[in-house]
């Protein structure tokens, strides 16, 4: 009876294990791309700024009612034995941090003394709340007064006898959004290279003489990704990639005959192409880590490798649009 027992035991867990490994595999697909189709009102005429507030909304709301829901929080198996989807769901949540908070400041203003809009002053930070925090306050409950707020932002801008809710495309303001996207740009693609390893100069103070910094620091030193962080910072990098390209493909809808007066459509599209091509299936069981012209592959520098030819195409759009 006791041999019966823990063998029916050992069954029974073995089935628990399976089940929650299953799940945790249908959890972990990643959501499709937004496309400009979605950003687009399904009845009606677009105003300027629907689109880029539509991706901000999908984009949030998609986090949330993904399979699964958001596991960034979760305490209970097998969300917390995950680690690829948190990553990405924080990834594209900086994204949204970052638009978020350039659509207060920047996109709903006129100029530097305008007030700031009732409703993005609400949806903003609640976006910043920790997204690991789930009892008081609980991330998703956050987050969907954020989307809420946003849901009242965009309906005002639609009323056209409603003068005090604004979106204003001018390319000034994209210029300060697209710098705040290429120092995320930036950042992710160092941190992916880091995964091979590499002994890198410092640069801190090039540039400028006088310059100086708080504490002293060596003239190059080594910048390694531990092995155990490779696929977490992989998988960020497919989040913020997620979301910037839904942010992107936005931005190419609201800001369009900004766009064309500066003959600069072309190189938001060449950003888009490169933000699809982060988004390519991994068929891949796991992300690997080769050396840079080893055997085996290595999917950081494939990503590094399409996120710079991004900010690269990001930095000539920048150029086209602060020329006169």
């Amino acid at each position: 009876m006791v041999a019966v027992n823990k063998k029916a035991l050992g069954i029974g867990i073995a089935v628990v294990v399976l089940i929650n490994y299953l799940i945790a595999v249908w959890w972990s697909f990643e959501p499709d791309p937004i496309s400009a189709e979605q950003l687009r009102p399904q009845s009606g005429q677009a105003v300027v700024g629907y689109a880029t507030t539509t991706a901000v909304i999908d984009v949030a709301t998609t986090l949330l009612d993904k399979p699964g829901g958001f596991l960034s929080n979760d305490i209970m198996p097998p969300s917390v034995m995950m680690d690829n989807m948190p990553a990405f769901e924080f990834g594209a949540l900086e994204q949204l941090r970052d638009i978020s908070l350039m659509m207060r400041r920047e996109f709903s203003r006129s100029q530097s003394q305008s007030a700031e809009n009732k409703d993005l002053q609400v949806a903003q930070p609640k976006f910043n709340i920790d997204h690991r925090s789930w009892m008081v306050p609980r991330a998703e409950s956050e987050y969907r007064d954020a989307i809420k707020a946003l849901e009242r932002y965009r309906a005002d801008i639609l009323d056209a006898n409603n003068q005090d809710a604004q979106f204003y495309a001018r390319a000034d303001n994209l210029v300060s959004y697209l710098d705040e996207v290429g120092k995320r740009l930036g950042s992710l693609s160092q941190r992916l290279a880091a995964s091979v390893g590499q002994e890198r100069l410092n640069t801190d103070l090039a540039g400028d003489t006088g310059a100086r910094q708080s504490t002293g620091s060596s003239g190059s030193s080594m910048v390694r990704t531990s092995w155990w962080k490779i696929d977490d910072v992989f998988y960020e990098a497919r989040g913020h990639t997620w979301a910037l390209l839904a942010f992107m493909t936005a931005i190419e809808e609201d800001f369009g005959p900004v766009l064309d007066k500066k003959n600069a459509r072309v190189s938001l599209q060449q950003i888009i192409r490169e933000l699809e091509a982060t988004q390519e299936t991994v068929w891949s069981p796991m992300i690997l880590n080769g050396s840079g012209f080893g055997l085996v592959a290595n999917h950081s520098l494939v990503m590094a490798n399409y996120i710079s030819r991004a900010n690269a195409a990001l930095i000539d759009l920048k150029q086209l649009l602060t020329q006169g």
